[in-house]
């Protein structure tokens, strides 16, 4: 019982951080606010998660380890089968988009309060949640750069670091409303099944990785390192007896 109680307390915090955060951003939304919500104290922020930054984390870490997981799990088979030979790239951008249907249908109602969450990711100057965060996520841009570098072996780097950044973008923007579609057009579909908008995503990262060669050299950030952007100073935690 008393395992149960304390995962429901994680639970809660988890769910009432994650609103509060989307709604207010993460430097206005103090630790006080979340625990009241939660019904919970400080000492049990502290003891499940340790710090404010590192509950954020969480927040993220919930909603898309398991989306990670799975692509990692779809890329390794796609390698195994396909032995010395690169991965033909259909396969691989398929890997890494149609895993995003299962995040939309079990975050229930949830996604656009994940992607307001990125956004406040990239709009508040906080480098140090950005580290945290981007951690997430660091081994699967590696493999998935590494994968589409062998499929495509003419483009540079940079190049597959900016198409996949792009394709990300279109990703995210679909997945804040997958029907959006049937208003763009009297000619489009009433309604599509969340697959097939997928379907036609592929089919739209492949055009783009397809494209010819310009050059990407705009400042994303290291293309060597993916996974988080350059900082340089270390990531420090703030203690949760703080109200914040």
């Amino acid at each position: 019982m008393a395992l149960a109680d304390s995962q429901s307390t994680r639970s809660r915090i988890l769910d009432a951080a994650e609103q509060l955060f989307a709604r207010h951003g993460f430097a206005a939304t103090s630790l006080r606010t979340i625990t009241a919500a939660a019904d919970a104290n400080l000492a049990a922020v502290n003891y499940h998660f340790g710090s404010k930054e590192r509950l954020i984390a969480a927040v993220f870490a919930r909603r898309f380890e398991p989306l990670n997981q799975e692509r990692l799990r779809r890329l390794d088979g796609l390698e195994r089968a396909a032995g010395d030979a690169p991965v033909e790239l259909e396969r691989i951008a398929a890997a890494f988009v149609q895993p995003a249907a299962s995040l939309a249908r079990s975050s229930n109602g949830g996604v656009e309060v994940l992607m307001q969450l990125f956004g406040r990711l990239h709009t508040e100057p906080n480098e140090q949640i950005r580290e945290l965060i981007f951690e997430q996520f660091g081994e699967v841009l590696r493999r998935y750069m590494a994968a589409f570098g062998r499929a495509l072996p003419e483009l540079e780097t940079d190049e597959i670091f900016c198409r996949l950044h792009f394709a990300v973008g279109a990703l995210s923007h679909t997945l804040l409303d997958p029907h959006r579609l049937r208003f763009a057009s009297a000619d489009a579909p009433a309604q599509e099944s969340l697959e097939r908008v997928i379907e036609r995503l592929v089919a739209f990262v492949v055009a783009g990785f397809r494209a010819p060669a310009t050059g990407c050299n705009g400042d994303l950030g290291d293309p060597s390192r993916p996974e988080s952007p350059v900082t340089e100073s270390p990531v420090t935690e703030s203690p949760v007896t703080e109200s914040r």
